[in-house]
């Protein structure tokens, strides 16, 4: 594996990323970002973000509205995605071995990771709050 050169925007970006519990898009961490670095570029953002993903620091999660959000937190666990505001929610319960183990009955080759997203409409815009 190759190493990489230490850079502060990188680094911001995990720490931004890390402080975070909503699953930003790229957008709104650059949004974010911008405050600390106001000459960052988007593009250095979505770079950056592509490559803690394949370094395996954070998670990229496609959710199915055609925007990727990320994750600071790699350890199995599942998601909730409202279909209202777009919310992704982490759900604090464990993640299960037998998931994995009954569909490797099926599947058509080998399984070395899964990821579940539950889907519905959250409970604040159950309510009717703004977020």
């Amino acid at each position: 594996m190759k190493t990489l050169k230490y850079s502060r925007q990188r680094e911001s970006i995990k720490a931004c990323l890390m402080s975070r519990k909503d699953h930003p898009t790229a957008d709104a961490l650059y949004t974010s970002i911008r405050e600390q670095f106001p000459n960052i570029s988007l593009g250095t953002v979505y770079r950056n973000l592509n490559l803690l993903v394949e370094l395996g620091e954070i998670r990229k999660l496609s959710c199915g509205d055609g925007t990727d959000h990320f994750d600071y937190d790699t350890s199995p666990h599942y998601h909730y995605v409202c279909r209202q505001c777009g919310r992704v929610m982490d759900i604090p319960m464990e993640a299960t071995k037998e998931l994995e183990t009954a569909a490797k009955e099926f599947a058509p080759g080998t399984i070395d990771d899964h990821t579940v997203f539950f889907y519905g409409i959250c409970d604040e815009c159950l309510k009717g709050e703004k977020h």
